[in-house]
């Protein structure tokens, strides 16, 4: 919800706080019955910017990187050295850094959505959105367990810890089924969308609550109100690390568990 909208939640003569249905948004269209929402559209519009601006930048490789395309490079450096070679190592590195990189970018763009004028919603501060994200990861990690040890050979190392023998597995393998193949998913999600929602709730919050002290308060609570706006300003900015933080943890986590999964002890 962007913060103009919000401010329509604001009754003339009593404060409406903003909660979980500030962020149900009305469908922009429909097609065929289904109604397209902004967080819909803004997914869409992600993936369009990301490929057009490295398409952009690599369209015409140069010895001397022009401006364009040296951040092109930096942007890719550092998601596949930083990242993926580090985490998943010399041997596979190679093979997942391109869902890595473009997982990086799409999802910092739309983090960052939040913060952009004239769009101020990010994207994942929808839980449905950050669970698909989540569960289009737990495929590809498991998949790459699986083609490197089989269906089986994969189970195995995801339930049974090494070097542990005897009736204790009784206990552990539920457990370890229940922690590494169920529940990653789970928090990978609630990670994502919980900070994205929460920050931008306490953005939205100071924004039209300083407003609203601003315009119908008394003249002792105006002040309140000034305090109100720099804090929404200051935490905005905030908003921008942890929008980018996040980003980075996700796909951090994300090379941790490939890493996991195509390993040969685990």
């Amino acid at each position: 919800m962007s913060l103009a909208a919000a401010s329509v939640v604001r009754a003339a003569e009593e404060f409406v706080p903003p909660g979980p249905s500030t962020f149900d948004l009305p469908p922009v269209f429909s097609v065929a019955g289904i109604g397209v929402t902004k967080p819909m559209l803004q997914l869409v519009l992600a993936a369009i910017l990301v490929f057009g601006f490295f398409y952009l930048a690599i369209r015409q490789r140069a010895m001397v990187p022009g401006r364009l395309q040296y951040m092109g490079e930096a942007g890719y450096s550092f998601v596949r050295n930083s990242i993926s070679r580090d985490i998943i190592g010399q041997h596979d590195f190679a093979r997942y850094t391109p869902y890595l990189f473009a997982l990086f970018f799409f999802l910092l763009l739309n983090n960052w959505f939040g913060s952009i004028p004239f769009i101020q919603f990010p994207t994942f501060s929808r839980a449905s959105m950050a669970y698909a994200l989540a569960g289009l990861s737990w495929l590809i990690y498991n998949l790459a367990g699986m083609s490197r040890h089989g269906f089986f050979g994969y189970l195995k190392l995801q339930c049974v810890p090494a070097n542990i023998t005897g009736p204790i597995l009784v206990l552990l393998i539920p457990l370890e089924f229940f922690s590494n193949i169920i529940v990653r998913p789970v928090t990978l999600a609630l990670r994502l969308f919980a900070n994205m929602f929460a920050g931008h709730l306490l953005v939205i919050l100071f924004a039209i609550g300083g407003e609203y002290l601003l315009l119908e308060g008394s003249l002792l609570v105006k002040p309140a109100g000034i305090l109100a706006w720099v804090l929404f300003i200051l935490i905005t900015f905030l908003e921008l690390l942890v929008q980018f933080l996040q980003a980075y943890v996700f796909v951090l986590l994300n090379a941790m568990y490939i890493s996991g999964a195509v390993a040969d002890e685990h």
